[in-house]
């Protein structure tokens, strides 16, 4: 097993990971920045404010995308288990 071997198995690990989590990022983000943006026009630093809609928001998403975030996931490690064999010999 050569090192650029590896260092493309981490890379695709790595992708994969980005991928799965990308979209709870996203909207985590957005419910975030729309939180920021009304509490700067009303002026209210409630730090709950913030928090709570934005686990509220990724539960949501995990209901949408959990479906194929664990296909994804099985996916790959399908794809890792079956070719052991070539990466140990």
């Amino acid at each position: 097993m050569s090192s650029e071997f590896i260092i493309q198995l981490a890379g695709q690990a790595v992708y994969t990971v980005l991928k799965i989590s990308m979209p709870l990022m996203v909207i985590a983000l957005a419910v975030g920045l729309l939180i920021s943006i009304f509490q700067a026009t009303t002026q209210i630093q409630e730090q709950t404010l913030a928090f709570v809609p934005k686990i509220i928001a990724v539960m949501v998403a995990l209901l949408f995308f959990g479906r194929w975030m664990i296909t994804n996931m099985v996916d790959f490690t399908y794809q890792l288990l079956n070719n052991l064999h070539k990466f140990i010999g």
